[in-house]
């Protein structure tokens, strides 16, 4: 291979693409840095956009992981990104996995996120296909730290939120999900298979009105995929149900849509908060 060749194929970048903005965010960030993307989507899930705004671009069912592998090293890819989500119930009904997605989805002992997309991971660097940090070219979407509305949390619902925030993290450490639901100290909803959407929804409704919602990250988040990302729609779920807060960890999760959510957060009286932890514990605000 020539150097000219090869400098060509470093400037490729692919992406496994799921659903959302996410992974049209970063096809526009990665041809701004010069880079030449190269698209893997899913039928039923990826934007069509984003296929639009990509140089390559390859559709295939939910588990052709031999498939992919193929057609990034067809294309010259070595180095990938994990963007955008899968509807985690779909891994139940509408998975077609090829010879090597079976081989692999019959080695994982449990069919849960980490585990997954660890060992995706891990064969695609066995093939030579390095998996790089989601955040690449887009770290400006971390979620900050702070009070982002114009509402600040009362201290009752400071209390809910320190509540809830002990009890995502020991979710988040079984692998279960990253955000739980609280009021008055009491739990309404852990988010499962179903996702946050529909977590906040639920426990919405159990809560009748003010309900505290707290989203964290994982202990030891794998930044290659599935951080925690929250938006509009989120908010909406949050409107929907009248709750009153919306804690996220800051510079652990990403935040799509900042100014149109914090405006309409505003309208409805709903606070926004960017939350650290320090090293004793104790949560910053």
């Amino acid at each position: 291979m020539s150097r000219m060749t090869q400098e060509v194929e470093n400037r490729k970048i692919g992406i496994i693409a799921g659903g959302g903005q996410f992974p049209l965010l970063f096809v526009e960030a990665a041809r701004k840095a010069g880079r030449q993307v190269v698209v893997i989507a899913h039928k039923g899930e990826t934007d069509k956009r984003v296929t639009e705004a990509a140089d390559e671009v390859y559709w295939v069912k939910l588990g052709q992981l031999g498939r992919v592998i193929s057609l990034f090293k067809k294309s010259g890819v070595a180095e990938t990104v994990f963007l955008g989500t899968i509807t985690k119930t779909r891994i139940f009904r509408d998975v077609f996995p090829d010879l090597k997605g079976l081989t692999l989805w019959n080695k994982i002992d449990r069919k849960q996120d980490d585990a997954i997309l660890r060992a995706i991971a891990d064969t695609l660097e066995r093939e030579g296909i390095k998996v790089l940090e989601s955040t690449l070219y887009l770290s400006h979407l971390l979620f900050p730290a702070g009070v982002l509305t114009k509402n600040k949390p009362s201290k009752k619902q400071i209390k809910d939120i320190e509540f809830g925030w002990k009890n995502a993290r020991e979710i988040g450490r079984l692998d279960i999900g990253q955000c739980v639901v609280v009021r008055d100290c009491s739990v309404m909803a852990v988010e499962a298979i179903e996702g946050t959407d529909e977590a906040i929804l639920r426990g919405g409704r159990l809560a009748k009105e003010n309900a505290v919602v707290v989203k964290v990250r994982k202990p030891g988040q794998d930044f290659r995929f599935d951080l925690p990302a929250t938006g509009v729609r989120t908010l909406e779920s949050l409107r929907r149900v009248h709750g009153s807060v919306l804690a996220v960890e800051a510079g652990q999760s990403l935040l799509f849509d900042r100014e149109k959510m914090i405006e309409e957060a505003d309208k409805s009286g709903i606070v926004v908060v960017g939350v650290v932890e320090q090293e004793d514990g104790k949560l910053i605000m």
